[in-house]
């Protein structure tokens, strides 16, 4: 039957829901930092609860929410268990009442995903317009705090149906408001409320700039219109006599952008380090986000510019700065003045490139030079909209800061413009300089460790780390955060989620803390919450956008959705510098372009990173399980064998155990001696307790221990794993600890214990669980011989397919088990059927 076409661009009619937690920013000051986060992450808890049993979808999260549901009963009732919820969590924390205003809204949106070149440009990949978001958002901010606000549209809609929540739709109170004036919207609307007896306030809503109530021209007394025309008739002319300067509509977590430092003093030593400075300064705002230099440089290549010859001025720095999205351009200098040292900034409308007002600062001599910084820096941020007192508890004076040697402080800005160059070894001679200087110079301590880790030379990172530890006090809070992370980070226990999500949740805009936050929660196949931090992590703003955006396909692999997947990863190749074969590979596999996904992996050659060959193998070996071809992924796990001898020790022990996870998802057994050999090597290297990363070293041994288990060698995984497990009981990585019940509860099986193993691993299977946890748990029901129970966990291994190939623990270690359990898993399916 023929039809007219349907318009994916057409308008669709959904309920929107906004809200916004009150008073946030005052909660995290009086709370402090850590409590604040644990806070906010049971927040975080409750959304995504409530989101699943109403069926809303997340469209964008700062302070507040915007969510879209299908039916306008769901909104309503994420309103009322949200408003529930907000109650018990601060009353489980002991802070008094948290509440959310909230605006319910049913109207025409358009939904639809940004082309490539508009994202790269900096749009979001997918966008929510239509007039139904702007007049949400008004009746939102027009709510008093607890209180939900409806739309005349929304009203009656959800009234009619709310007795599909039983007696608690039957308790409901309603109200009408009268009829609005909101600003940007023509017409006059009516606004109705709804809550619970006990929860909702039930009371006219006070109006501001944005929503001014009709009032008969009878309730306007003629005096008062008297006096309002005389006084606005003087407040027009006072402002025309003392009007003040343009301002720019800054917002909180606006962007902005600082322009090359003018140095008109001659002295060469204020060129890098006075902008570094002043940058620092700045970058203690929770409310002020500057755009880094990589990303400035990465737009400055993208118009063609080199990024080392380009002088940011006025009109460059104010081009980057509508690329990018900025609101402001900030531009610095430094004079003599008076015999006085001046540091002064001008603030630029991008748009106009007109002087919006200006700061400044003067001291004697040039050890002033940090003081007039902060000053500068201070005021600065009182104007762009940030309170005082969150100034005040924020800032830490710059030579405590950082450094108060102008020498050590141009070292560091030069080792940073290496690191962004890669000239790796510039900027680690560049750090050691400084630190020579002054020994106690944090951020350089700092920098030294981020450089070692990514040359994974660990061991030196950690020491750096713990250098920057011992001057930690001294930092402001966001770089105290920073090295919390990091000192948990190059640890043995490994585990640093905790410290990652609260930074991440205090400084949203922090790119490396949203990024680090996304990859545990995905290392914990989290990948629900782990969305979120990746999407924050690859906004235009963030100079690695790419590396997270990967991480944003690996999670929609992860959840079935491939094609998503595929277009995220166009964007992180426009994006460029990320590995993304691995990821690619993946979703086309889950598409059925197999064919596809193994010439991608075949493209990686040896001569061009020995590691990612081996990673690419790695992905072959899965792609010839999942095809049935067991024979072609053993000739690989023997090609990985033989060319890990060539490579350091750790990578030598790890795709020695790659290659036997290849061989006993193909079926065959390892070599008993090769076995010995490796658990021998792991008992050796966890022998020292203070190792970075031994969480690591110990889930591999766990991994050992469970395909032995796989190949039925019962003495040797019980002789490795009563080792093993003190040792795991000291450490206390949730990682390690997740694997081995499932070895445990493997263990228990192979002794005739299938009940207590069950018993055990149960717990486990709570949407975050392994792949291998349903594997292990389906041969336990088998042992016990329950036929229906192992029926329930092939289903859900077939339904699982994405996340048995994007797994990504340890390297994505299991990924071959994976793959092969969840094929033999389907065969079984339609043997079944065929009989």
């Amino acid at each position: 039957m023929d039809g007219m076409p349907h318009d994916a661009n057409a308008p669709q009619l959904r309920t929107l829901l906004l809200t916004d937690l009150c008073d946030s920013t005052n909660l995290v000051e009086s709370l402090g930092d850590s409590r604040a986060a644990v806070v906010f992450r049971d927040h975080d808890r409750l959304v995504l609860e409530l989101q699943q049993r109403w069926r809303g979808r997340l469209i964008d999260r700062s302070d507040g929410l915007l969510l879209l549901f299908e039916r306008p009963l769901d909104g309503l009732g994420f309103a009322l268990d949200y408003r529930r919820g907000l109650d018990a969590l601060g009353q489980a924390h002991r802070i008094g009442p948290l509440l959310a205003r909230a605006g319910l809204h049913v109207g025409e949106v358009l939904i639809w995903r940004n082309s490539e070149e508009a994202v790269s440009a900096g749009a979001k990949p997918v966008e929510v317009e239509g007039l139904a978001k702007p007049f949400a958002a008004r009746l939102m901010q027009l709510a008093r705090p607890g209180q939900i606000l409806l739309s005349s549209v929304a009203e009656p809609l959800v009234r009619r149906s709310a007795r599909e929540l039983g007696e608690r739709g039957e308790a409901l109170q309603w109200r009408t408001h009268g009829r609005w004036h909101f600003k940007g919207v023509p017409e006059v609307q009516e606004v109705h409320e709804v809550g619970e007896p006990g929860f909702a306030p039930l009371r006219m809503p006070r109006g501001d700039a944005k929503a001014r109530r009709e009032m008969p021209l009878w309730r306007r007394p003629a005096a008062l219109v008297a006096e309002v025309v005389l006084v606005a008739g003087l407040v027009v002319g006072g402002w025309f006599i003392t009007r003040p300067e343009p301002a720019i509509a800054f917002s909180e977590r606006d962007w902005v952008v600082v322009g090359d430092l003018r140095n008109l003093t001659g002295q060469t030593v204020l060129d890098d380090s006075l902008e570094q400075a002043f940058r620092i300064s700045l970058e203690q705002s929770r409310y002020v986000n500057v755009l880094s230099d990589l990303k400035v440089r990465q737009t400055l290549a993208q118009m063609r510019l080199d990024p080392d010859g380009s002088n940011l001025d006025r009109n460059l720095a104010s081009q980057v700065a509508l690329r990018d999205g900025a609101r402001a351009v900030i531009l610095p200098s430094v004079a003599e003045v008076n015999n006085n040292l001046q540091f002064s900034v001008e603030i630029i409308d991008p748009k106009t490139q007109a002087t919006i007002y200006s700061e400044k600062a003067s001291g004697k001599g040039i050890d002033s030079l940090l003081d007039s910084i902060d000053q500068v820096a201070g005021n600065l941020r009182g104007k762009l909209g940030e309170a005082i007192a969150s100034i005040e508890q924020q800032a830490a004076p710059l030579p405590q800061a950082t450094t108060s040697e102008l020498d050590a402080l141009r070292a560091y800005a030069l080792a940073e413009t290496s690191i962004i160059q890669g000239r790796f070894d510039e900027a680690k001679g560049l750090y050691v300089s400084a630190l020579q200087i002054d020994p106690s110079f944090a951020r350089a301590h700092l920098g030294l460790a981020m450089l070692a880790w990514a040359l994974d030379d660990f061991d030196a990172a950690r020491r750096h780390v713990m250098d920057a530890a011992r001057v930690r006090d001294t930092l402001p809070p966001r770089d105290r955060l920073q090295v919390d992370a990091w000192q948990v980070e190059t640890s043995p226990a490994g585990g640093s989620l905790a410290q990652w999500l609260t930074l991440a949740k205090l400084y949203p805009d922090h790119f490396g803390a949203q990024s680090n936050a996304s990859w545990h929660l995905m290392v914990e196949n989290r990948f629900s919450e782990a969305l979120p931090h990746a999407l924050a992590a690859s906004v235009t703003q963030a100079p690695r956008r790419a590396y997270s955006l990967v991480h944003v396909a690996r999670i929609y692999t992860a959840q079935g959705r491939p094609n998503d997947a595929l277009e995220i990863l166009d964007q992180a190749s426009m994006a460029g510098g990320a590995p993304a074969r691995s990821a690619r590979a993946e979703a086309l596999a889950l598409l059925g372009r197999r064919e596809e996904a193994v010439r991608l992996l075949g493209e990686v050659k040896p001569e061009d990173s020995a590691f990612l060959w081996m990673f690419a193998q790695q992905g072959l070996a899965s792609l010839a399980l999942e095809e049935g071809n067991p024979e072609r992924a053993i000739r690989i796990a023997e090609q990985i064998r033989d060319r890990s001898s060539l490579m350091p020790d750790r990578f030598h022990r790890h795709f020695r155990l790659v290659s036997l996870v290849i061989l006993s998802a193909a079926g065959k057994p390892a070599d008993p001696e090769e076995l010995e050999k490796l658990a021998r090597e792991f008992r050796a290297v966890l022998a020292d307790e203070n190792m970075v990363a031994r969480h690591e070293e110990m889930f591999r041994f766990s991994m050992l221990i469970y395909l032995a288990q796989r190949d039925g060698r019962t003495e040797f995984a019980a002789r490795n794993l009563r080792w093993l497990e003190p040792e795991s009981t000291k450490l206390r990585n949730r990682l390690v600890d997740k694997l081995l019940t499932v070895v445990r509860a493997n263990q228990m099986r192979l002794e005739g214990r299938s009940n207590d193993g069950a018993n055990l691993l149960r717990p486990q299977l709570d949407g975050s669980e392994f792949v291998q946890a349903r594997v292990v748990m389906r041969e336990l029901k088998r042992a016990s011989g329950s036929s229906r129970d192992v029926l329930e966990q092939e289903d859900w291994l077939r339904a699982h397919r994405g996340q048995a190939l994007a797994e990504v623990a340890i390297t994505q270690l299991m990924q071959p088990l994976n793959v092969a359990d969840v094929a033999a898993a389907g065969e079984s399916a339609a043997a079944t059927k065929s009989h």
